[in-house]
């Protein structure tokens, strides 16, 4: 089964991560544009506001989100792999997080402007 991460394809910063994440990975992770569609909310069982709150990544039935979702991608990008050994240090992944949710607090602001 694939992993599946749901983005916000339409702010410009999440897009230019997520189009580089996909230039080095394999075909293993379909990337999923939250902003065009319309089976999100059904796929995730999660409302509007929470699926552009923060990006999230299906993985073998579980949903996760956050900051939490970067490991996932991380560990399955070779490229990648070190940042994940580096975040998911337990002293590292708190301070991490605290930054993910304020960036991702921002953009979430910026994107229900433009909705």
């Amino acid at each position: 089964m694939k992993t599946k991460v749901y983005f916000n394809n339409s702010c410009s910063i999440c897009r230019a991560e997520i189009n580089n994440y996909k230039k080095h990975c394999n075909n293993d992770i379909d990337w999923v544009d939250i902003s065009t569609c319309k089976d999100s909310e059904k796929q995730t069982g999660l409302n509007v506001d929470n699926l552009y709150r923060r990006m999230h990544v299906i993985e073998d039935g579980k949903l996760v989100s956050g900051s939490k979702s970067f490991l996932i991608i991380w560990g399955k990008i070779p490229k990648y792999k070190f940042l994940k050994r580096f975040f998911e240090n337990p002293i590292i992944f708190p301070i991490f997080n605290i930054f993910y949710e304020i960036v991702a607090y921002f953009l979430y602001l910026k994107s229900k402007l433009k909705r």
